[in-house]
């Protein structure tokens, strides 16, 4: 890989930066939120309050010895305890708050809370607003294209979708549109994707998913496109191994997301039996490998997940956490080679990425220039988004 840029690693201690106001306004607002969701008791009140507190303006200390994952922890944060919150890359900061949050409300602990996902009412709702039922509605006339037509607007679907991130719209307000000099796609690889996966292709798609909710549901649906199509024999869907990041989506997501969709009237329907049965015949596979919780980037994976992403034809990448660590939570020059920056990955790679950090790369002058020129704020309005893709 070219390492021929040295740049800096992204951290929460610049004020104003988006970082910055991640962990300083929408933490605190989603301890909140969780503390309102469920009827925790007092040991959970004061835990919950603690981490606020100590986020805020305390130090970074270890988990507890009893913590089933204690020691990968330390490994992973022994040089940042002990630090300021603010002080350390904010990949990690982000990521062991989560873990913190979940040690808080008892999800690890033995006890009646073992196993309550924290953010689940969150992910239910989104699953039954007037917004998802539109959006299932629409695929009766999606579905009645030709088959180009429906590829070009599934994957804008599944691409867009990552707009329902619950912990984007807890602390950001996105632009509600682009200028004409700044379209909200800033790179469209798509072309290159599609030509990875052409009909009639014995290929195994990877998709990484990032959002549970009214993301995942786009995401299932191109799934079903793609198997449906004969686009792929098979398609693995990677989550998380545990409620992660809010809204990221974990195996009783995708359940959740499959009964919406069956139980949903028209060909949203229909999506969902296909789905159903594509996972009872093998030909779609969930998997939840401990890795996708580290906070690290994919660059340092373990062997066994490597190989798993070897054997596949393409590896889709939804979100924008997928994407910082693909490619490194760095403040890369935009201009940066997207090809270059994952040149590790075993194979071939594509990201379908709604702009909600500061991370970004693979983008040419003249965009980098209008999209500066008009816009303070493009990397992390949400109001642009991308597809790259390494062959």
């Amino acid at each position: 890989m070219s390492d021929t840029v040295d740049a800096p690693v992204i951290r929460s201690d610049e004020p104003g930066s988006f970082a910055r106001s991640v962990l300083a306004e929408r933490h605190p607002a989603l301890i909140e939120k969780v503390r309102d969701a469920f009827p925790y008791g007092p040991k959970q009140h004061r835990a919950l309050d603690a981490l606020r507190d100590n986020a805020a303006e305390g130090t970074i200390t270890p988990l507890p010895p009893t913590a089933y994952d204690h020691d990968r922890w330390a490994e992973w944060g022994r040089e940042h305890f002990g630090r300021s919150w603010f002080d350390v890359p904010f990949l990690w900061a982000e990521s062991y708050f989560y873990r913190r949050l979940l040690e808080a409300v008892g999800y690890f602990a033995d006890g009646p809370w073992r196993g309550v996902d924290p953010f689940r009412p969150f992910k239910q709702a989104e699953l039954h607003t007037p917004e998802a039922e539109a959006e299932l509605a629409t695929l009766d006339d999606i579905l009645r294209k030709p088959a180009g037509e429906q590829a070009d607007a599934l994957v804008h679907g599944s691409l867009w979708g990552n707009r329902a991130d619950l912990g984007f719209r807890i602390s950001s307000t996105a632009a509600a549109a682009s200028g004409p000099d700044t379209p909200p796609l800033v790179a469209d690889d798509s072309e290159a994707l599609w030509s990875l996966l052409p009909v009639g292709s014995p290929a195994t798609l990877c998709v990484v998913a990032d959002n549970a909710g009214r993301e995942l549901l786009p995401d299932l649906v191109l799934i079903d496109h793609v198997l449906h199509h004969g686009r792929a024999e098979r398609v693995v869907l990677q989550v998380k191994p545990y409620p992660y990041y809010v809204s990221d989506a974990t195996t009783e997501d995708v359940v959740d997301c499959l009964r919406r969709l069956v139980r949903a009237e028209g060909a949203a329907a229909g999506t969902g039996r296909r789905l159903w049965a594509a996972m009872g015949d093998g030909r779609l596979t969930v998997r939840a490998h401990d890795f996708f919780r580290a906070p690290l980037p994919y660059e340092e994976m373990p062997g066994d997940l490597r190989s798993e992403f070897a054997e596949a034809t393409l590896t889709v990448f939804k979100g924008d956490l997928n994407y910082r660590r693909l490619v490194g939570d760095r403040l890369w020059p935009p201009t940066t080679s997207f090809a270059d920056r994952t040149a590790y990955f075993p194979g071939p790679v594509a990201a379908l990425r709604t702009l909600k950090s500061d991370v970004i790369v693979g983008l040419d002058e003249r965009t980098v220039a209008a999209l500066d020129a008009h816009e303070d704020h493009w990397r992390t309005s949400g109001a642009h988004a991308l597809i790259q893709v390494r062959r």
